[in-house]
C-alpha cells in the first residue's frame, strides 16, 4: 500500500513539475552552459522537498485529522486536477511553445544560487502546487502514508532537475520541438484525470 502512495506522489509531482516555464528553462540553460548546474538542480529540488513536506505536515495534517475536510480536499483537489488536465489538453492540441534556454548570465556560485531561489520561491504557483495541492492530497493517505506520498513527489523533483542539467543539450534539442511538448502535455492531462478519478472514487 505504501509503495502505491509513493508512486502516486511521483505521478502527481511529475505532472506539476514538468510543465514548461521559467524555472525549467533556467535549469536547462545552466546545464547546457555547464554553469554551476549541480548547485542549481540541487537548489530547485531542495526547495521543492522542503515545501512538499511542509505541505504534508501542515495542510496534510489538518486534512488528515478531519474526515469532513478529507472529503472537501478530495473534491477540491479533483476539480483542480480536472481543470489542470483540461489546460494541459488544450496545450497539447493548440500550443506551439518550445523550451528555450534563458540568456541570463551569472557566473558566481552565490549569485546563481540566489537567482535560482528567486526564480523558484517568487513564483506563487509553487506554493499552490506543493503546500496546498500536494499537502491536501498527502493528508488523505494517513499519518505514515502522507510522508510516503510526499517522498514520492520530492523524489521525482530531484530526478527531474538533475535530468535537465545532465541531459543538457540532448533535452534542449528534444524540447525545441513543439510536438514533444504536445505529447508531454497529453500525458500530463491523462495523469491528472486519472488521479482526479482516484480521489473521487475513494470518497
Amino acid at each position: 500500500m505504501l509503495s502505491s502512495f509513493f508512486l502516486q506522489g511521483m505521478m502527481v509531482g511529475a505532472s506539476l513539475i514538468v510543465a514548461i516555464g521559467a524555472q525549467n528553462a533556467f535549469v536547462l540553460s545552466c546545464g547546457i552552459r555547464k554553469q554551476h548546474q549541480y548547485a542549481v538542480a540541487a537548489t530547485c529540488a531542495l526547495c521543492d522537498t522542503v515545501l512538499i513536506f511542509l505541505g504534508a505536515m501542515t495542510t496534510g495534517k489538518v486534512v488528515g485529522m478531519n474526515p469532513g475536510l478529507q472529503t472537501i480536499a478530495a473534491w477540491a483537489g479533483a476539480i483542480f486536477l480536472l481543470c489542470y488536465g483540461c489546460r494541459a489538453l488544450y496545450s497539447a492540441i493548440n500550443s506551439s511553445a518550445v523550451l528555450r534556454a534563458e540568456k541570463k548570465q551569472c557566473t558566481g556560485l552565490r549569485s546563481i544560487v540566489l537567482l535560482t531561489l528567486s526564480i523558484t520561491l517568487l513564483n506563487p504557483h509553487v506554493y499552490l502546487d506543493t503546500v496546498l495541492l500536494l499537502g491536501s492530497i498527502a493528508g488523505q493517505h494517513g499519518e505514515d502514508g502522507k510522508y510516503v506520498f510526499a517522498l514520492g513527489a520530492a523524489t521525482f523533483s530531484w530526478l527531474w532537475f538533475f535530468a535537465l542539467v545532465l541531459g543538457g543539450n540532448k533535452l534542449a534539442r528534444f524540447f525545441k520541438n513543439p510536438t514533444a511538448w504536445r505529447v508531454l502535455d497529453a500525458l500530463v492531462c491523462l495523469t491528472m484525470w486519472a488521479i482526479a478519478w482516484h480521489l473521487i472514487a475513494g470518497q
